[in-house]
């Protein structure tokens, strides 16, 4: 089965992927720490999580006809989007003049773009034996970061995202479980950080328990996407901008300052949805069929115009622009 794993590969590349791994399923070796996370209420609300521990601590429940998972990096950030970072390259991203959407929000919607190639490298894996296979982009109870580290793609950085030796983290991470028994690629396992600690000294919120250890309710993403009441004041009053989503520890990265370049699909570039002259009223003043008309095809549709005229608001207020 190694020609057809190599053939597998070869389809991934072809079909645009950034890199593709492969780890056969079984017990997750951090489920104990999921516990202690979950355990301290560190996910917040995202009670989902809860429900599928299990399944994320053992990836054979997950799926009980699957044998292997096929992991597959997709980029999100390339050459000319990194050139726009408002780190520019700096070890600190600059001040904010306004509102700011994370990078992976800025194009179409990441679940079908990299969601219908995934569909489209499970029909391969039919075509050469699969009979059973089951697709995954950040929609179900799999630990994607570990199966991506299991299958060799990277390792798991202090700022809990996947990085990549020579790439970064600028990535979205989809996932085929199949009963297609191939051979499994080596687990990644060195770390690469060192001991730069820029991402966690960089967290505006100081959201970083320790090492890869995230309190959720204290980070913008959550706050911003998942929190569905009025953002606590002393996390809006240090939004710096962001206004769904955060950037700040990739941004500051050493390894996406130096090496995050590369071909994106247009459909995941900046769209430039919202305007670069839209001011503190841009959402007050739409109504829902225009807000569905405008981001109904992006990740912003997930919040909603109502958290999205709240988060806005923060955003300008923490940059002294207005809002709240």
């Amino acid at each position: 089965m190694t020609e057809t794993a190599a053939r597998v590969k070869q389809e991934a590349e072809r079909l645009g992927f950034l890199a593709c791994g492969i780890t056969p399923l079984g017990p997750n070796p951090f489920a104990d720490a999921l516990d202690r996370w979950l355990k301290t209420g560190l996910g917040g609300t995202m009670t989902y999580l809860n429900r599928q521990a299990k399944k994320r601590k053992d990836t054979r429940l997950a799926d009980r006809q699957a044998k292997v998972a096929v992991v597959v990096l997709e980029r999100y950030v390339g050459d000319e989007e990194r050139a726009r970072s408002p780190a520019g390259g700096d070890r600190q991203p600059s001040a904010p003049t306004r509102p700011q959407i994370a990078r992976y929000a800025r194009g179409n919607d990441y679940h079908d773009i990299v969601g219908g190639r995934l569909e489209a490298l499970a029909t391969f894996l039919k075509s050469v034996g699969a009979t059973h296979t089951r697709c995954y982009v950040d929609t179900g109870p799999v630990p994607e970061r570990e199966l991506a580290r299991s299958a060799g793609l990277g390792w798991i950085g202090k700022n809990t995202m996947l990085l990549r030796p020579g790439v970064g983290s600028w990535f979205f991470i989809g996932v085929i479980l199949t009963d297609l028994e191939l051979p499994a690629d080596a687990p990644f396992s060195t770390d690469h950080c060192g001991s730069c600690t820029r991402c966690l000294d960089a967290c505006p919120t100081d959201a970083f328990v320790s090492e890869r250890v995230l309190d959720a309710t204290k980070c913008l993403s959550y706050q911003t996407i998942e929190w569905k009441k009025e953002i606590p004041g002393e996390i809006a009053a240090r939004a710096e901008g962001w206004a769904f989503g955060c950037d700040i520890c990739n941004e500051v990265c050493p390894w996406n300052e130096r090496f995050a370049a590369g071909p994106v699909d247009p459909e995941l570039k900046d769209h430039h949805w919202i305007p670069a002259d839209a001011g503190p009223d841009f959402f007050a003043t739409m109504d829902d069929r225009e807000f569905e008309r405008r981001f109904g095809h992006t990740p912003l549709e997930r919040t909603g115009l109502e958290r999205m005229r709240r988060n806005w608001a923060m955003a300008w207020g923490s940059i002294g622009g207005g809002g709240t």
